[in-house]
């Protein structure tokens, strides 16, 4: 075998071994306790966001769980035409928080900089307690307030002023499913601090 294909192989096999676990959910998205077991950087990532502005770590891990299911990458599903032609995706949502591509330039001219990236677990978070911050002051919704606080992450806080939600049953269904997913992390993580 020549130099190149054994260099190839050797390349395919590391590559094979070496994949970011960080692509992949925690195993266990029903256990706070065990999500931030595996991925501490992830609780000191929401503790940050806690401190600087206000967001419950329970409410932001509900909120990113209903969003990406954790998955530093995820991306929405592609459309198709004529049921097999792919034309893109949905929208331009990437990452733990989903955040639209000009909504986070707008993060990123304002606070985030340029290398921020919505890959990152301290960017995504710092992005969504930026977000839900902002929604503070112009909603007036208060910054713990999961339900009504995904409701404006989902449609925008234009959309929720108009209530754009209101015709939304699945929406509304959603919301309050997240406010009670925050409920379940809350408890959770006060019985894995006892621990």
């Amino acid at each position: 075998m020549s130099s190149f294909f054994r260099a190839m192989a050797l390349m395919l096999i590391l590559g094979s071994c070496g994949g970011s676990s960080h692509n992949s959910a925690p195993r266990n998205l029903d256990d706070a306790c065990s999500i931030v077991s595996e991925r501490p950087e992830y609780l000191r990532a929401f503790r940050a966001v806690e401190r600087k502005y206000g967001v419950p770590v329970p409410s932001l891990m509900a909120i990113i769980y209903q969003e990406s299911k954790f998955i530093s990458d995820n991306r929405p599903p592609h459309q198709y035409a004529l049921g097999v032609i792919p034309v893109g995706r949905q929208s331009s949502a990437v990452g733990y928080s989903q955040a639209l591509d000009a909504t986070w330039r707008e993060y990123q001219n304002t606070v985030g900089g340029s290398r921020a990236r919505r890959q990152d677990i301290n960017a995504a978070t710092d992005f969504m307690g930026w977000y839900m911050e902002q929604t503070v002051e112009e909603t007036g919704v208060a910054i713990d307030d999961t339900r009504n606080q995904y409701l404006a992450y989902h449609d925008g806080r234009s959309g929720y002023l108009r209530g754009t939600w209101r015709a939304k049953s699945w929406l509304i269904r959603i919301a309050g499913e997240v406010e009670a997913r925050a409920v379940m992390y809350d408890q959770q993580l006060r019985a894995c601090r006892k621990r």
